[in-house]
């Protein structure tokens, strides 16, 4: 069994001494003692080393016999004893640190008494019939001013009632709080600084000490249940419970305690649950008590239960896997006592004491080394990983390495196990990652080579250690278990262990399932039947070859952070360092992790190690592919690699696997020579169509991971898959990848218009719009592709051919790179087709009038004139459409307007063309009032009718009134605002606690003093600051200068009242 503690009896009871210890508390070098004759005994609990010698964490010590084994130095020393602390028994003692007071629990009444002198300074009335109470105390934030302060509270429990009392600062308040529950109160545990535990009867409620809300506790399996409600699993009717009534209406204590990380336990007569400090039940199997637990505790990392006095037995258990790792025999423990866990650090709190009526002991704890190594030794694998987890790097020596190494050992043991996937997980894991050849020398030659250490054994041989196994039954077999060195391969760990027997019970705590025969949850380290044959082979082989295969993967991609695959080199460790808000770099952890055995400070050759190791895993994932999926073997060759090149030569060829042959020459770099065979292959008209190597499909992919610097080669050998497929071809540069991105722009642009321009218009588009390229040259090559293209064709009324003039338009007008005159002058002047492309140019170049006199007289489209002229305007200086807005009252006609051009142009035309009047109309009546008053209607001749000008008058007006409606509502709403302002001056903000107004009052008690100077304000002339400050009249003009967040914040509060 595990030795986690050792029990010492500090205070022991003289047998004449008729007296019996009733409670204790500890703290400091302080132990204090509450007898049942109301006597209270001060120890000094003195510092004495630790017997070596006890190491079996069994206490036998007996007080009645009264023998010392070693009189000194003493244990304690008996400071004081005070016997007339209290009349009756002293059932509870507790301490408020903060206040130096000592709280006490005897006669059915709580009391408060001086830490120091132990004089009776209050007994609570109120806790009249009192039975239990709990103390805390906590650091909180106060919401009003944000300042931290001590807050301890008191918790009592009178039948049906809790009352709290509370220390602020070490001062009592005076008032009390009641809480009344649904049935009497047996037990109270703090969860926080304001909710706590109280076990009834019923179950188990939580309460906030702050709203007084009550919330029951309900678990899986009708665990608690509403307060008041008999049923549920910790009721008192329950299938258990209604044997214990039957017999005397005993019904179990309810317990809790508290343990790390704010997790509760709640425990009651054999049932638990975990909640956490919400009250909230979490998703954790119940702990396997034997017998009801007469108490139950934490001490940092364990849990432990005191089973009754009769049995005198204390359980230490795994918090997590829930195991029963150690047991202590203390006769007639009855009461544990541990520190508050607020107190210090939760290793610094593992010390604690177990009480009986004449005996007390302290409980000292194993170093934790020391209990990780006898766990490691006797193959308890789960056990230590657990306790290695839950403790403190700080507590342990290379945490770290040591966490790894048993990890490693476990896996180990479930690959004998024929457990492959489980032992590959822990391989793999981010905190293990085993060395590669450790775990390749688990496998047969076939896979590991000449690593492996896979031994054959005849079939005599095996027959007579299997029958000798069988002869020495069980126990042999356990033996056996424990002795064989895990860190050996798996071969020769199953010929030394050899056939056993099922076993059902978990293998990590089979020395101590007596105590916990139903425990079986330890599942990783249950002992499974053995395989019949330890021979590695046929379907086992590849089962386990298939879980390497992602061993292997993980350990390539490891690598890649120390050895660079492509250059074989190592990687520069400036550039991949550790960073703070980054992925930090590779450490001397991981490259040691690859070895077998650390590297000694002699050994600077780190490349070459790396490239064994590189070269190791790649060959071994090689084989293991060739063996269970040789179909995969190809994806190996796809990246790059350290393959032996003999291994992969002799297999490939033997197989025909030209496909992976061309992946083992792009690994190794040999482009041309793969590209060759691509073309080879693909080009053959009596190829396989259904081969993956005919057609340009493969050739496009390999081209596609080519880099750009090797444009050559990619210009050399794209053109073939272009003349066959133009479409696809075009992948290789118009891919999403970094690769095509990044090559030569203009050398693929000469390249592509030698062999058709329209590939040449694709690129140009991809290269611009999508990759958002500015450069000026490809702008213009892209425009000059456009026209010769347009104009090559001589289908202009297809669609094909619209379309492409719409793209030629958008982009003139949304490119702003291009050489505007360069395209002026290459756009066709005569050309109909053209001329709404010279329209967009003209309006870039900034000759508006030109444009327009396009798009009326020669396109004659007015609608698309409009159109322009509302881009124009929107497109215009903000400053310029506001200066035309503000035409409507101003007569200033200095800002041209658009508008108007289009309008001159409708109605004073140039010769030979005449005045259009309709879409002149139509333009007066839509944006009459974005053009200037005066100008326009020196446009318009005498001889038109009014009424014609009837809508255009319209939108004037409406335009004008809409700027006086907007300068009305401005006015009223400021109106408003001076109104509130005033309200707000003479009434105040109306929020309580909020500013008043000048009709507000201020009480001034005689204790107030001055925000500025500090003194008192006395019958001296006072004036009030806007906030209900009050200060000196005289101090009124430094008011303003005082820091911010000074004295006066606490003057605004009243004084507290006692």
């Amino acid at each position: 069994m595990l030795s986690a503690f050792t029990a010492r009896p500090i205070v022991e009871l003289r047998a004449r001494d008729k007296s019996k210890i009733e409670s204790i508390l500890a703290y400091g070098d302080r132990l204090l003692v509450g007898l049942n004759t109301g006597s209270l005994r001060v120890y000094r609990v003195n510092e004495i080393p630790e017997d070596k010698g006890e190491g079996n964490g069994t206490a036998t010590a007996t007080p009645d016999e009264g023998t010392v084994t070693n009189p000194a130095p003493k244990p304690v020393d008996l400071l004081r004893e005070v016997e007339k602390f209290s009349t009756r028994s002293i059932e509870q003692l507790a301490r408020i640190k903060e206040a130096n007071v000592l709280i006490s629990l005897s006669n059915y009444y709580v009391s408060i008494y001086d830490l120091q002198t132990y004089t009776l300074q209050e007994q609570l009335v109120k806790t009249k019939n009192a039975t239990t109470f709990a103390v805390t105390s906590n650091i909180v934030k106060d919401s009003a001013s944000g300042i931290l302060e001590i807050i301890s509270r008191l918790a009592v429990a009178v039948k049906r009632r809790l009352l709290l009392w509370s220390w602020h600062e070490a001062e009592l308040e005076s008032n009390v709080v009641e809480i009344t529950l649904a049935e009497s109160i047996r037990t109270l545990t703090w969860t926080s600084a304001t909710k706590i535990i109280c076990g009834m009867n019923s179950g188990y409620v939580i309460v906030d000490v702050l709203t007084q809300e009550i919330e029951d506790i309900v678990g899986p399996g009708a665990i608690g249940g509403a307060a008041g409600a008999q049923g549920g699993r910790f009721g008192s009717v329950g299938s258990t419970s209604m044997g214990y009534m039957g017999l005397g209406g005993y019904i179990p204590k309810p317990l809790a305690t508290k343990l790390a990380e704010g997790e509760m336990l709640l425990t009651k007569d054999i049932n638990s649950l975990f909640i956490t400090s919400e009250g909230k039940p979490e998703s954790k199997r119940q702990i396997p008590w034997q017998a009801a637990p007469d108490a139950i505790g934490y001490s940092y990392p364990y849990i432990l239960a005191l089973q009754p006095p009769s049995k005198g037995i204390l359980e230490v258990r795994n918090p997590e896997t829930l195991s029963l790792l150690q047991t202590i025999t203390l006769p007639n423990a009855s009461q544990m006592h541990f520190p508050p866990p607020n107190v210090s650090l939760a290793h610094a709190g593992k010390g604690f004491h177990v009480v009986s009526d004449r005996c007390i002991w302290g409980m000292g704890t194993t170093d934790y080394d020391t209990q990780v190594d006898e766990l490691v030794e006797k193959g308890l694998y789960d056990e230590a990983i657990s306790l290695l987890n839950m403790l403190e790097d700080a507590l342990l020596r290379n945490k770290e390495e040591r966490l790894r190494e048993t990890k490693i050992l476990k896996a180990q043991r479930l690959f004998d196990q024929r457990k492959y996937r489980d032992a590959i997980d822990i391989f793999l894991a981010e905190d293990v990652q085993a060395p590669p050849e450790r775990v390749i020398r688990l496998y047969p030659p076939v896979i590991a080579g000449e690593l492996s250490t896979f031994e054959e054994k005849s079939s005599e041989d095996e027959d007579a250690h299997e029958n000798s196994e069988e002869a020495n039954g069980d126990g042999a077999a356990d033996d056996k278990q424990e002795n064989t060195d895990p860190a050996k391969p798996a071969a020769i760990s199953k010929l030394l262990k050899g056939h056993k027997k099922n076993a059902s019970d978990a293998g990590s705590i089979r020395s101590f399932m007596k105590f916990d025969n139903n425990d079986g949850s330890d599942t990783s380290s249950v002992r499974p039947k053995q395989p019949e044959d330890s021979a590695l082979e046929g379907k086992d082989l590849v089962n386990a070859a298939l879980e390497l295969n992602s061993f292997l993967v993980d350990a390539r991609n490891r690598m890649k952070r120390w050895l660079d695959a492509e250059t074989g080199k190592l990687v520069p460790q400036n550039t991949t360092g550790n960073g703070q808000n980054g992925r930090q770099g590779p450490s001397e952890a991981s490259f040691e992790s690859f070895l077998v055995a650390p590297a000694s400070d002699a050994e600077k050759d780190r490349e070459q190690k790396l490239k064994d190791t590189a070269k190791l895993i790649d060959t071994t994932l090689f084989r293991s592919y060739m063996l269970a999926r040789p179909q995969l073997a190809g994806s190996l060759f796809r990246i790059p690699n350290f393959c032996d090149p003999d291994v992969v030569n002799e297999k490939l060829l033997e197989s025909g696997r030209y496909n992976d042959l061309v992946d083992f020459f792009h690994g190794k770099k040999l482009h041309r020579p793969a590209l060759e065979l691509l073309k080879k292959f693909g080009t053959a008209e009596d190829s396989d169509e259904d081969s993956p190597l005919h057609g340009p499909q493969r050739t496009i992919g390999y081209l596609q991971n080519l880099p750009p610097e090797m444009i050559d080669l990619i210009l050399e050998f794209a053109e073939w898959p272009l003349r066959a497929d133009p479409k696809l071809g075009m992948e290789i540069f118009l891919a999403d990848t970094e690769n095509a991105e990044t090559l030569p722009r203009d050398r693929v642009v000469k390249f592509l218009d030698n062999i058709d321009t329209g590939l040449a218009v694709r690129y140009l588009e991809h290269v611009i719009n999508e990759l958002n390229d500015l450069n000026p040259e490809f702008h213009n090559d892209l425009v000059s592709a456009y026209l010769k293209d347009l104009k090559e064709r001589n289908d202009r009324d297809s669609e094909d051919w619209k379309d492409l003039m719409s793209r030629l338009v958008t982009f003139l007008r949304t490119s702003k790179q291009y050489y505007l005159n360069k395209a002026f002058q290459n756009i066709p002047k005569d050309d109909p087709g053209f001329y709404e492309a010279q329209a967009v140019v003209l309006s870039n170049l900034g000759q508006h009038k030109q444009a327009l006199v396009i798009y009326v007289f020669k396109i004659k489209d007015f609608q698309k004139a409009e159109e322009y002229c509302n881009y124009v305007y929107l497109q215009s200086d903000p400053s310029t459409v506001q200066s035309t807005q503000a035409s409507t009252t101003d007569s200033d006609d200095s800002v041209p307007s658009i508008y108007h051009t289009l309008l001159s142009l409708y109605l004073t035309p140039p010769p030979p063309h005449e005045p259009n009047w309709p879409p002149a109309l139509e333009l007066l009546s839509k944006h009459g009032s974005r053009l200037p008053a005066s100008s326009t209607m020196n446009l318009i001749p005498d001889t038109l009718p009014i009424s014609e000008l009837e809508s255009y008058f319209r939108g004037r007006i409406r335009s004008v009134n809409s700027v006086v409606n907007e300068v009305r509502i401005v006015a009223g709403l400021r109106k408003t605002e001076v109104v509130s302002a005033q309200a707000s001056l003479l009434l105040g903000d109306g929020k309580p606690g909020g500013k008043g107004g000048r009709n507000r009052g201020v009480y001034v008690e005689k204790d107030r003093v001055c925000g500025v100077c500090h003194k008192r304000l006395g019958r001296s002339v006072i004036a009030v600051l806007p906030d209900n400050e009050v200060v000196h009249y005289g101090c009124l003009n430094r008011a303003d200068k005082r820091p911010i967040g000074g004295g006066m914040e606490s003057l605004r509060s009243p004084p507290r009242r006692s």
